[in-house]
């Protein structure tokens, strides 16, 4: 939808229910490990609960930032095997 592919994101912010589940995507999408949750994840940041959408979203913006990158994509669980992510673009 967002005409992009995985090779123009910058960085990823992977939303982790738990380790098994992070790896599973990781492999499953092709993701590129340097590129997805440089900063640590859910497991080592904390998992503030009712606070995970802002928490990431404030999380890419700033490592996008920082490595003057232009394409951030945050990825959430949303329960039921369902899930949703958005592209942020810095400009």
């Amino acid at each position: 939808i967002a005409g992009l592919t995985l090779d123009q994101i910058d960085v990823i912010e992977l939303n982790e229910a738990f380790a098994a589940q992070s790896l599973a995507v990781i492999k499953e999408l092709g993701l590129d490990p340097e590129k997805v949750n440089v900063n640590g994840g859910a497991i080592a940041l904390g998992h503030p609960l009712g606070c995970t959408g802002a928490k990431l979203t404030a999380t890419i913006l700033r490592e996008l930032e920082r490595r003057n990158g232009r394409y951030g994509m945050v990825t959430m669980c949303v329960g039921g095997g369902m899930g949703a992510a958005g592209i942020f673009e810095r400009i």
